[in-house]
């Protein structure tokens, strides 16, 4: 059994290869049961251990992970979230390899929105509006550009310093795009054809009556039932789809809370990403509809990409 660490990834993985393998393998049947998180204490914003399982007709995979978001306060050596994947060969139950999770997690969450995007933005975008300057931020500013012929590129964030990091990674990556700070928020979010919100935020980011007509927004930060990065009026004027049901009805504040409100219901989620993938429902209809995309994350994202990294080991 191989051990894969987080450098090996890196190299491995490209957006293009990976976008491809998931449209593939999500267009596919597979299974997925609902992940498990479970709170090591009280207090249901700290500590946590959580396993994600998934199987396809080639591989199982089971990725493990632990969350302790003091940990950076504790030591700046530590980091918040670890994680490591495990994959077995599903014909015979072989394992075959454990695979860094992190970084993982970083590129597949990316590729996910790229791949939704590419069904839910309009062809013509051009002006990502980033919002988020952790270490997800570069990876979904160049996924997107993947996807899409980007020519601007507005990075917003609480700390002119990262921001500045920020755009600096992402204009290493992809020189012929115009990276920039958001200076005006209201015109930034009226300027964006797709708006990508990779943050910790608990509360929205930006009022949902900035958004033009034919944007496509990215939402990937939040996890937690009572917190969100868009207002419940986004939610319920935009055309709703998500990574996966069994997670995100489950987790995603986005969506839980406006249903609290009464102003939505579950019922109106369009679909899931393995429904476009499999054609079985469309995605943007015309240039001027509002479209979402929620994503929590799933584990058949993360057996892709360990397996596409395993294989490119071989």
């Amino acid at each position: 059994m191989q051990v894969i660490d987080a450098e090996a990834v890196h190299q491995a993985l490209d957006f293009p290869s990976l976008t491809a393998a998931l449209r593939d393998t999500f267009a596919q049947p597979a299974g997925m049961p609902q992940r498990q998180v479970f709170p090591l204490d009280d207090s249901s914003h700290s500590d946590a251990f959580a396993v994600l399982p998934a199987w396809n007709q080639k591989t199982i995979a089971v990725k493990a992970f632990t969350y302790f978001p003091g940990n950076p306060k504790k030591s700046p050596e530590l980091e918040s979230l670890y994680s490591k994947i495990l994959i077995f060969n599903r014909e015979t139950g072989e394992p075959q390899a454990l695979v860094d999770g992190t970084s993982v997690t970083y590129w597949r969450t990316a590729a996910i929105s790229a791949l939704a995007s590419q069904y839910l933005s309009r062809s013509d975008a051009k002006h990502l509006l980033l919002f988020g300057t952790g270490r997800l931020a570069t990876f979904m500013a160049l996924a997107h550009a993947s996807v899409r012929q980007l020519k601007t590129i507005t990075v917003w964030g609480r700390s002119p310093d990262k921001v500045d990091k920020t755009i600096s990674a992402i204009q290493a990556a992809a020189p012929q795009i115009e990276v920039k700070a958001c200076e005006d928020l209201p015109k930034a979010v009226a300027a964006a054809d797709i708006i990508s919100c990779a943050t910790g935020a608990p509360a929205p980011l930006f009022d949902s009556a900035w958004v033009a007509p034919g944007t496509h927004v990215d939402l990937v930060g939040n996890h937690n039932h009572d917190r969100r990065e868009c207002d419940s009026e986004l939610v319920v004027k935009a055309e709703v789809y998500v990574d996966a049901k069994v997670n995100v009805f489950a987790e995603a504040g986005e969506l839980l809370i406006p249903v609290s409100e009464g102003v939505f219901e579950l019922s109106q989620v369009k679909g899931e990403l393995a429904d476009l993938c499999r054609g079985d429902i469309p995605g943007r209809q015309g240039e001027q509809g509002i479209t979402l995309f929620k994503s929590v994350g799933t584990a058949l994202a993360d057996l892709v990409g360990a397996q596409l990294v395993y294989e490119k080991q071989a």
